[in-house]
């Protein structure tokens, strides 16, 4: 089942468009480098936790309070609603879900 579309909104303009956008912020072409690379983790990391919450079977209910989220964040990061996140919820979440979390950080090209 393709992820659903989602929104982030920022200051310039409002991104839409599910399995598309997912792929170009994975793979950015354009705009801020850090930026970017700040959406491309938040993507991985929603991403990962979605397929956990999915093959684990659990109730949007059921993962808010395994997570430590409510339900609505829960549906939230089930629509890959990727603005709403940061990082470092999204690394407790992963890590609540029972996900490893590993960074590599190289110079840039």
């Amino acid at each position: 089942m393709a992820p659903r579309p989602y929104h982030e909104t920022t200051s310039k303009r409002v991104v839409s468009g599910g399995e598309k956008s997912i792929a170009n912020a994975t793979n950015p072409a354009d705009g801020d480098s850090a930026c970017a690379q700040n959406m491309k983790l938040r993507v991985i990391l929603i991403t990962a936790i979605g397929s956990r919450v999915k093959a684990k079977g659990w109730t949007q209910a059921e993962a808010a309070r395994l997570l430590g989220v409510t339900q609505p964040r829960v549906s939230d990061l089930l629509r890959h609603e990727v603005g709403v996140f940061g990082l470092d919820t999204l690394i407790n979440m992963a890590a609540a879900a029972g996900l490893n979390v590993e960074m590599r950080v190289s110079d840039a090209v």
